[in-house]
C-alpha cells in the first residue's frame, strides 16, 4: 500500500501542470539548433523586405533576460539583431522626456532591436527603489500606451516579454552569482537592494500589466524557472508572431583558389600565441 501511495504521488507530480522536469542539455541544443536556422531565415527576410522589429525583455533580477537574448543572437548578425542595454540615465537624460533616450535606438528598416530592460524601468525598478515619484509613475502609465501605439503605427512590430521566475529559483540564481566567479559581475548593489522587495515588485508588475497590457501591444508572460525551456519557448513564440518567409537561395560553390605563381611563405619571426591548450 505504501509503494502504491508513493507511486501515485510521483504520477501526480509528473502530471501536474507547469511542473515539467529540467530540460536535458542535449535536447535543448538540438531544438535550439532548429530555431537558430529559423532566426537566420528571419534575418534574411527582414533585410530584404526592410522590416522593423522591436522586442522588449522585462522581468525580475535573475529571470533570465540576458541568457535569452544571448540565445537569440549567438548565430545571427549583430548588425541586424542589435541589443540595447542602457546604463543609468545621465544628469542630462534625467531632464528629458522620459522615453526620449530610448527612441534613438528604435529599429530602422532591416533591423531587429532587442531591449534588455526598456522604458518599463519606470514601472519597475524606479518605482520600487524610489527613483521616481508616484505621480511620475501614473503619468508614465497614461503616456506609454500612446507612445507604443505611435511606435506600431510607424511600421515597427513591437513584442513585449515578461519573464516570470519563482522566489525560490531567483534566490538560487542570485546565490550562484555570489559564488561563481564567472557570474559575479552580474550581481550589482541594485540586485541586492531589490531582492528583499519581492512583493513591492509584484505590486509594480500587476499595476504595469493593468495599464499597459493592451490589445495592440500585449504582454507575453513566460515561465522562466527552467531557463532552457524559457529560451526555446520565447524564440519559438517570437518566430510565430512574425510572418516571415524563407527566401530562395542560390546554390553556393567555392571558387578555385589562384595559383601561387612563385609565392613562398616568408621566414618571418611571427610572435605566436603560446599553445597552452
Amino acid at each position: 500500500m505504501k509503494n502504491a501511495k508513493q507511486n501515485a504521488k510521483q504520477d501526480a507530480k509528473k502530471n501536474a501542470p507547469n511542473e515539467k522536469g529540467k530540460l536535458k542539455n542535449k535536447e535543448y541544443l538540438r531544438e535550439l539548433e532548429k530555431l537558430h536556422a529559423e532566426l537566420v531565415k528571419l534575418q534574411e527576410w527582414v533585410v530584404k523586405e526592410g522590416i522593423k522589429i522591436c522586442v522588449i525583455f522585462e522581468g525580475r533580477d535573475g529571470a533570465g533576460k540576458g541568457g535569452t537574448i544571448k540565445a537569440i543572437t549567438e548565430r545571427v548578425s549583430p548588425r541586424i539583431f542589435r541589443v540595447i542595454a542602457l546604463p543609468a540615465p545621465t544628469d542630462r537624460e534625467k531632464t528629458q522626456m522620459y522615453v526620449q533616450r530610448y527612441l534613438p535606438h528604435m529599429p530602422a528598416a532591416g533591423e531587429i532591436v532587442l531591449f534588455d530592460r526598456s522604458w518599463y524601468n519606470r514601472a519597475g525598478v524606479e518605482r520600487v527603489m524610489g527613483f521616481c515619484t508616484k505621480e511620475q509613475v501614473e503619468k508614465f502609465f497614461q503616456a506609454v500606451p500612446l507612445v507604443e501605439k505611435a511606435i506600431i503605427e510607424s511600421g515597427i512590430l513591437l513584442l513585449k516579454y515578461w519573464l516570470e521566475v519563482s522566489p525560490e529559483e531567483q534566490t538560487r540564481r542570485l546565490q550562484a552569482r555570489i559564488y561563481d566567479p564567472r557570474k559575479v559581475w552580474k550581481l550589482s548593489p541594485m540586485d541586492l537592494a531589490s531582492y528583499s522587495r519581492w512583493y513591492d515588485y509584484s505590486r509594480a508588475r500587476d499595476d504595469m500589466f493593468k495599464a499597459t497590457d493592451t490589445d495592440f501591444s500585449p504582454w507575453h508572460v513566460v515561465n522562466s524557472n527552467d531557463k532552457k525551456r524559457a529560451r526555446l519557448n520565447i524564440i519559438s513564440h517570437m518566430l510565430d508572431m512574425i510572418p516571415y518567409k524563407e527566401l530562395p537561395r542560390d546554390k553556393v560553390v567555392l571558387p578555385k583558389r589562384q595559383k601561387a605563381e612563385g609565392y613562398r611563405e616568408p621566414d618571418y619571426p611571427y610572435k605566436m600565441v603560446p599553445e597552452k591548450y
